[in-house]
């Protein structure tokens, strides 16, 4: 027959299921053994297992085959009895505390990765003691009386030489108090065989009486069943075995004394023979014959159709009956039970196809007496008889299943037998590799019959099924490894918890469950911190600080244990890379001050184009060699230091870098600096190196010794404290100065948590974002930006535009000052300045600082500084020299006059840049520039229209609508005047504005519309009326706007309002002045300047979209007597080209037929009491409607041929029949440009403009 022992189930049932021997020993036997350390039955078990014992056995049928592997279960009298339900439940917490105590120094090895524990076998992942465990399991219902199995088959009498009357001994021992109860209760036959066994200590004398005892034995009990047993034949040593064969079984034997130390070889091989003998020759036959006789009986009763009709009529009618449970129902002469004891015994003989037959037998009967609990048994040893078999494996689960579902139905009696079918199951799935399966029993068994601690037991083990299983379950796998920590935690045992919770974390890592991923770490670290392993408690609590997806009660508790653990360990830990708070390292920026300076966190942030753009018409660098300094004085430098970033000694090295808090609590951070080392010699300083200043070592994530201080005398660094709110990210401006020439490199950023808790994070030189120019980046694209040469101390130039507004409304008018410093004992020199808004920042002249504003700015002022302007019409647009004289030194500063107008809405930056040069020739850098950038916020003021057309009565005259619109929501606004830029236009109001304005102020909101009469007057006189009062006060001074800075900022406006198609038009600018009120939230005892406004609006057009302008002139009244003839009125047409090309014009007249005219117009009689307007259609009376109202004399049609901008007059004539009013619009002009292909409009038509005669009659 094939090995069973070949899988691990058959190998279990092979030790679990085997015939079992009751001892009975007298007190001397157990004294005598126990110099050896070891009970009678401890002694003779190493020697009860045979892996080839070769014994002949014939089946019931008379098969022959031979039995290899055998053992024999050998228990005293009194443990041969159902155990103890808390005597069992301590053992197995036993078992458990003590494998978690052998594995304890496994706790803090880091867990083999997951790859390579999904892809090992059983033996190597799953842990050894669950093995051991389950065996407790199963053992724990031995000695049921419904299975046969554990029933003794035979007894073993034993009695010492130096017992008195030994005959007498072994009468007794055999007395019914001393049986087990399954004898004594009639669950098994009292009729065992019985083998006398007489043990003598060779210790006590020679074995002379012995061999008389022996003999007396053989002639009261048969000389087949008496043993002699000699033991202790050791003289005078104590044997040392190695191996010794009782220590996988366990002893009582005292700490330091050798098991079997009496025993010699001699002694071993009587025991071993003994065993043998006793199995090969008594156990093994007898259990045999036993077969055949039951066998033989069951045939006679049983089996044959006479007897299954008989059976089946005898059993009819139980299937309404409860399930008994008496014991008596079912005695050891029941039928029943011999069969039974006949399938167990054939099972124990491999004789499996008999205990199939009676099991299948038995499973009707105990079925139909509704007798459950041995169904489910006798359904458990089929299932595991089909499995010895190899035959049908569904046939082998389902009797599993059957019997499983039918132990759980019983109730709590069934539990431990259903624990112990569900173990048997799961080891029959996995010997098919049915791990998916075998975890879903483990499962049942876990949930159904379980203690909490063996269901963690249970749970864990189906996790390994899950891992094992093909394609590994991970997820699976990691969540029964979290339900079964969860319930060894309950259940006190921490480090099984710890155990099952580290193995899961390989699942979660890398996964975005990150709240079960924090609820690992934070039970592992609470566990290892109830352990007193502190160390490794923190390094699972570092995992936990960035949980932002935790509720805000989480967080909080995740903070205060943490910072418990924390104190309890009493050490300082210095962590890289913190995760509290997490340090965005792309927003990492640091500016080193070379020849390049900023006035200003703001200027940093700007683009370095921005200010190349600015600098390189000041810079000569930069517009004749298109290089760099250091590209200019890269021969005085060292040849290593060619491509190293540059700052100067004294001067700030500034680095921003911002930390975001993931929490919604608020945390501090404490001592937040930067971490530097710095070398005096030329080679960039090593990190490992001693001459270094080092502020720290880059470790990984392990917690070294790291201090903060700084040599002073070297650099010397900021600290700032910050405290973050929930989700807050704050920027940290940090700083280092180094003090002295030499290398210089930025390592990390540390800061604090708490005393104990230091974190720091290592720059990596690859990740770092520096603010260089695109030349200088080009030549040190292989440097290390964290590294800077540290050149001589220089003078740098500090900067600042005194009383600058912040938040302005659009077209305010300042008068402001640059102030410039030098700290430094060095001069500069060579100043020149570029601004980059013209339009909002003009230069003055040093003298304007000493004169009250506005009254600088008024026309009727004659100041000696009126020329003096810096006048940007005459001079540079781009770059502003400062005088030579010029030379700032230190502690005195130097004052420069600046106008300034906000001219747009919006957000504005104003970009600023002073060149200067230094004076010590000896110093490397020649020069430096000071780069400033303004933040402004314009607000909307007053919004300024105009709209133009021709005179309709005048040439060369219009009529100007001006349309303003207070957009400030609380400011109020006073008109001051109106001009017009230039000396070609005079401007006039056509109406008064106190009539039409009369309260002079224009409120929030409120829009003001005025006409006013512009005239082209073409004359460079300087008493032309371009200027118009429009306030309420007559004697105020006019602000001459032909003076800067007005002047000025006109010129800029021009400039960007300036398009395409204005360059051949005829335009006009003009600028509106106002004045804003004084707040009335400012006290009235605060002196407040004027706050002036400037508007100005340029290239508005006069020229229409028709280019030829004409105008009808003559009488308006003429008084004739119509006695004598019809009257004839002379008009002249005045008809101008205001193109630029040639014009051709031809005037068409019409004669008005009776009751109408081509314009649509009514002529005739009108009442003269009502003159008719422009749109009056009331008429007079009518002449006889065969005689026209009034005819065009002469030609009908007129041509002329105008140059450009050239004007010529027409004479016409008009005849009138009768008194009346007339309207001469019946005529038409039409035009043509000629040669005007990129022209718009060719050519057109235009409709004669209403003109009125009136004829009055003479008496």
């Amino acid at each position: 027959m094939a090995d069973p022992a070949y899988f691990s189930l058959r190998k279990m049932l092979l030790d679990e299921i085997t015939p079992v021997v009751m001892v009975l020993p007298t007190p001397l036997v157990e004294q005598r053994c126990q110099k050896n350390g070891l009970s009678f039955v401890q002694m003779l078990t190493p020697f009860s297992v045979f892996n080839n014992i070769d014994v002949p056995v014939r089946t019931a049928s008379d098969q022959p085959y031979r039995l290899q592997k055998f053992k024999l279960r050998m228990f005293y009298a009194s443990d041969i009895r159902q155990p103890n339900i808390e005597v069992t439940k301590k053992r197995l917490e036993q078992v458990i505390a003590d494998a978690g105590n052998n594995e304890d120094s496994e706790l803090y090895l880091d867990p083999s990765s997951l790859e390579a524990r999904s892809t090992s076998s059983e033996p190597e992942v799953v842990p050894t003691w669950f093995q051991h465990f389950n065996k407790e399991l199963v053992r724990s219902v031995s000695f049921s009386d419904h299975e046969a199995f554990d029933h003794p088959v035979a007894c073993l009498l034993v009695v010492s030489s130096n017992d008195e009357d030994p005959i007498s001994k072994f009468v007794d021992l055999f007395n019914k108090n001393q049986l087990p109860p399954l004898l004594n209760d009639g669950a098994m036959d009292p009729k065992i065989p019985k083998y006398y066994v007489l043990v003598h200590d060779n210790q006590d004398g020679s074995p002379e009486r012995a061999t008389k005892i022996l003999a007396e034995m053989r002639n009261t009990f048969g000389s087949n069943d008496c043993r002699l047993l000699c033991i202790n034949s050791s003289q005078g040593q104590l044997v040392d075995h190695q191996p010794n064969p009782w220590d996988p079984y366990g002893s009582n034997a005292s700490p330091g004394q050798h098991l079997g130390c009496l025993l010699n070889n001699e002694d071993m091989d009587e025991l071993r023979n003994f065993v043998r003998d006793l199995s090969s020759k008594d156990i093994i036959p007898n259990m045999e014959q036993r077969i055949r006789v039951l066998n033989q009986q069951v045939s006679a009763t049983r089996k044959g159709f006479r007897n299954q009709i008989k059976n089946l009529w005898w059993r009819k009618g139980k299937e309404d009956t409860p399930e008994v449970q008496s014991v008596n129902m079912y005695t050891f002469n029941s039928i029943e039970s011999q069969i039974r004891v006949l399938g167990d015994y054939a099972f124990m003989l491999r004789d499996y196809e008999l205990a199939l037959s009676n099991y299948r037998l038995l499973s009707t009967d105990y079925k139909l007496d509704k007798a459950w609990k041995r169904y489910a048994g006798v359904q458990e040893m089929m299932g595991l008889t089909y499995f010895m078999l190899n035959q049908s494996k569904k046939d082998a689960e389902y009797c599993m299943e059957n019997a499983f579902t039918t132990y759980l139905r019983i109730g709590t009696s069934g539990k431990g037998n259903a624990t112990r079918c569900g173990l048997w199951w799961v080891e029959m799935l996995k010997t098919s590799s049915q791990y998916k399966d075998a975890a879903g029993v483990y499962f049942r068994i876990s949930g159904e019959v379980m203690e909490p601690l063996h269901s963690a037991v249970m749970l864990e083990q189906a996790s390994y099924c899950y891992l094992l299983a093909k394609p590994s379950m991970l997820r699976k796998y990691g969540f029964h490894l979290i339900l079964s920590g969860d319930l060894y935690n309950k259940c006190d045992q921490i480090k099984h918890a710890i155990r099952a919770y580290r193995n899961a974390l390989s699942v979660f890592k890398g996964t975005t469950w990150s709240h079960i991923h924090d609820h690992v770490h934070y039970q592992i670290g609470k566990w290892y911190a109830f352990l007193g392993r502190f160390d490794v408690a923190m390094k699972h609590m570092l995992e936990i600080l960035a949980c932002s997806h935790q509720s805000n009660a989480t967080q909080e508790l995740f903070m205060r244990d943490f910072f418990q653990i924390l104190e309890k360990t009493g050490k300082t830990y210095n962590i890289s890379r913190l995760q509290l708070p997490i340090v965005n390292i792309s927003s990492l920026s640091i500016v080193s001050e070379d020849h390049r300076t900023y006035g200003s966190p703001a200027a940093v942030s700007v683009k370095e184009s921005v200010w190349q753009s600015l600098e390189e018409e000041m810079v000569p660098s930069l517009s004749n060699a298109k290089t760099t300094w250091l590209d200019l004085q890269s021969k005085l430098l060292p040849t290593k230091l060619k491509q190293s970033n540059v700052c100067v000694a004294g001067e700030a090295l500034k680095v921003e870098i911002s930390f975001r808090n993931p929490l919604q609590l608020s945390i501090p951070i404490y001592n937040v600096t930067l971490m530097c080392e710095y070398s005096e010699n030329e080679t960039p300083p090593d990190a490992n190196s001693s001459s270094s200043v080092n502020q720290g070592d880059e470790d990984g994530k392990k917690a070294t010794g790291r201090e903060s201080n700084s040599d002073t005398s070297l650099f010397t660094l900021s600290k700032v404290d910050i405290t973050l709110e929930g989700g807050e990210t704050t920027v940290a401006q940090l700083s280092v100065i180094p003090r002295k020439e030499g290398l210089l490199r930025v390592t990390g950023v540390s800061w604090k948590l708490s005393d104990s808790m230091v974190g720091f994070y290592t720059f990596d030189p690859d990740l770092i974002t520096k603010k260089l120019s695109k030349q200088k980046r080009k030549a040190k694209q292989n440097a290390n930006k964290l590294e800077f040469l540290v050149i001589k101390s220089l003078p740098r130039l500090e900067g600042a535009i005194n009383n600058l507004p912040s938040t302005v409304y659009a077209g305010n008018l300042h008068r402001l000052s640059l102030e410039l410093r030098n700290s430094s004992e060095i001069p500069v020199k060579n100043l020149k300045m570029k601004i980059s808004h013209p339009r909002f920042l003009n230069i003055g002249n040093p003298e304007v600082l000493d004169v009250n504003f506005p009254s600088c700015l008024e026309k009727k002022q004659s100041y000696a500084h009126k020329d003096a302007d810096f006048d940007v019409t005459k001079q540079s647009e781009t770059v502003f020299h400062f005088p030579k004289d010029v030379v700032i030194n230190n502690g005195t500063p130097f004052l420069l006059p600046l106008w300034f107008r906000a001219a747009t809405p919006g957000n504005v930056s104003l970009y600023l840049t002073i060149y200067y040069e230094i004076e010590d020739k000896s110093t490397t850098m020649r020069y430096r520039t000071l780069r400033t950038n303004h933040m402004l916020e314009v607000l909307p003021s007053l919004d300024v229209s105009f709209f133009i057309n021709p005179s309709s009565s005048r040439l060369q005259e219009y009529v100007v609508r001006m349309d303003i619109i207070n957009r400030t929501s609380l400011r109020n606004f006073k008109l001051h005047q109106l001009s017009s830029v230039g000396n070609e236009w005079k401007i006039s109001l056509i109406e008064s504005l106190n009539h039409i304005f009369p309260s002079g102020i224009l409120v929030p909101g409120q829009a003001l519309t005025c006409f006013l009469k512009l005239k082209n007057v073409k004359t460079s006189e300087t008493d032309t009326e371009t200027d118009v009062w429009l306030g309420d006060v007559s004697n105020e001074a006019v602000f001459d706007t032909q003076r800067a800075p007005l002047v000025n900022f006109h010129h800029y406006e021009r400039l960007h309002q300036k398009t395409a198609h204005q360059e051949n038009q005829s335009t006009v600018d003009f600028m509106l002045i106002s004045r804003m009120e004084e707040s009335e939230n400012v006290p009235s005892d605060v002196p407040t300047p004027p706050q002036i406004f400037s508007h100005h609006a340029c290239h508005c057009s006069v020229s229409t979209k028709r280019p030829i302008w004409w105008l009808l002139d003559g009488p308006r009244v003429n008084h004739y007597s119509f006695s004598n003839s019809f009257c004839e009125t002379k008009l002249k047409m005045t008809i101008h080209n205001s193109s630029s090309f040639v014009a051709s014009v031809r005037i068409n007249t019409f004669d008005s037929p009776p009751g109408g005219s081509p314009s649509g117009n009514k002529i005739g009689w009108h009442d003269m009491s009502t003159p008719p307007s422009l749109d009056d259609a009331t008429g007079g009376r009518k002449l006889l409607e065969s005689v026209p109202p009034f005819i065009w004399s002469g030609s009908s049609t007129t041509r002329v041929k105008l140059e450009p901008n050239a004007t010529t007059e027409i004479s016409l004539l008009v005849t009138t029949f009768a008194p009346g009013t007339y309207d001469l619009s019946n005529y038409t002009l039409n035009w043509n440009l000629l040669d005007s292909s990129d022209s718009e409009e060719k050519e057109g038509v235009c409709y004669g403009r209403p003109f009125y005669l009136t004829i009055l009659g003479e008496e």
